[in-house]
């Protein structure tokens, strides 16, 4: 039998913090990772950083680039507009069973309740790391409070790709604001336990965000 790893805490932070630089773009698509300087950076040896990477690699998110090394793959527009596709469904249908629970789950409400305050203090300051934090933490809440374990078990192995392309039109000032009058559209659905118009709203803000997504990336891939 292989021997139990004793460092899995300490791999699944250097995970989360190369996950982070590579959603918020501090490692840019094709950029080359050198395994010695992320770990002095990181204040670790090389072995959880090795560890972290294949994790990495495994996602998709990292390729192998030259003699045991990696760099930042670069993001598909064609599979961001796919992703978009399944995830539209996935939050339309969240938002619809939250809605039809939202009466008899106060913890729910509360939750989702917070989630929105929490994304209403965002400013012209807010990192992009905190903007795709919050983001996340606010659809969680609306999966969360639907009640069906199986819609988050679902999208959770496609959140790391999703959090790469929320920093494509969360970078844009304009857009931080929109995103987040359309999320207190869903929430206030929600809320009021009108099913059929939290569906409709989640539906189209999931497609908003996967257009927006798929014209830029296809406008810097023009341009380079």
């Amino acid at each position: 039998m292989i021997p139990l790893d004793p460092l899995p805490n300490l791999i699944d932070q250097v995970y989360a913090r190369i996950l982070e630089a590579i959603s918020d773009r501090t490692l840019q698509p094709g950029q080359r990772i050198r395994q010695n300087e992320l770990a002095d950076r990181l204040g670790v040896s090389r072995q959880p950083v090795s560890h972290a990477l294949h994790l990495l690699h495994r996602q998709g998110l990292v390729a192998e680039s030259g003699k045991r090394g990696f760099e930042v793959t670069q993001l598909d527009p064609a599979r961001i507009r796919q992703l978009y596709e399944v995830r539209g469904a996935i939050d339309a249908l969240a938002a619809r069973l939250a809605a039809e629970r939202a009466a008899s789950d106060a913890a729910g409400r509360a939750r989702l309740d917070a989630a929105l305050t929490a994304g209403g203090h965002i400013d012209r300051t807010t990192t992009l790391a905190e903007l795709i934090a919050l983001d996340v933490d606010f659809h969680r809440a609306i999966y969360q409070l639907a009640g069906n374990p199986a819609i988050e078990e679902t999208i959770a192995p496609q959140w790391p790709h999703m959090r790469r392309s929320m920093a494509t039109v969360l970078s844009e000032l304009d857009y931080r604001s929109s995103a987040w009058a359309e999320h207190a559209d869903i929430a206030a659905h929600i809320l009021a336990g009108n099913a059929k118009a939290a569906e409709r709203t989640a539906l189209a803000h999931a497609q908003t965000a996967g257009r927006m997504t798929e014209e830029r990336l296809r406008a810097t891939e023009a341009a380079a």
